[in-house]
C-alpha cells in the first residue's frame, strides 16, 4: 500500500476500556462511539458483557486496519502494570 493510501484507509483505533471488575479490554474499531455504546449494552464482547459498565481509558490516534491490529496485538502482550504505566504518562 502507498502512504498516500494508508493515510486514507487511517479511520482505525485502538482502545482500551476499564470494566466494572477493574479488569482492562483492548480493541479496534472505525467508530469508537457506536462501539463503547455497543459495549455498554452488553452487544460487543463476551468478555465485557458480564463486566458492566466499561469506561474508555485510552484511544490510540488513527490508523489503517493493519496497523491497528498489531497495536492490539502489542497492548495485549503487556502485562497490567505497564498498561496502567503507558496510561499513566499519556496524562
Amino acid at each position: 500500500m502507498k502512504p498516500a493510501d494508508a493515510q486514507m484507509n487511517a479511520n482505525w483505533v485502538v482502545y482500551i476500556l476499564r470494566c466494572r471488575d477493574n479488569t482492562f479490554y483492548t480493541g479496534i474499531t472505525n467508530n469508537m462511539a457506536q462501539r463503547l455504546l455497543k459495549h455498554n449494552q452488553g452487544d460487543a464482547s463476551k468478555y465485557t458483557r458480564s463486566r458492566l459498565p466499561v469506561e474508555l481509558l485510552a484511544v490510540s490516534r488513527r490508523l489503517s486496519r493493519a496497523e491497528a491490529l498489531r497495536l492490539e496485538i502489542k497492548i495485549k502482550k503487556l502485562p497490567r502494570s505497564k498498561k496502567l504505566a503507558a496510561l499513566a504518562a499519556e496524562k
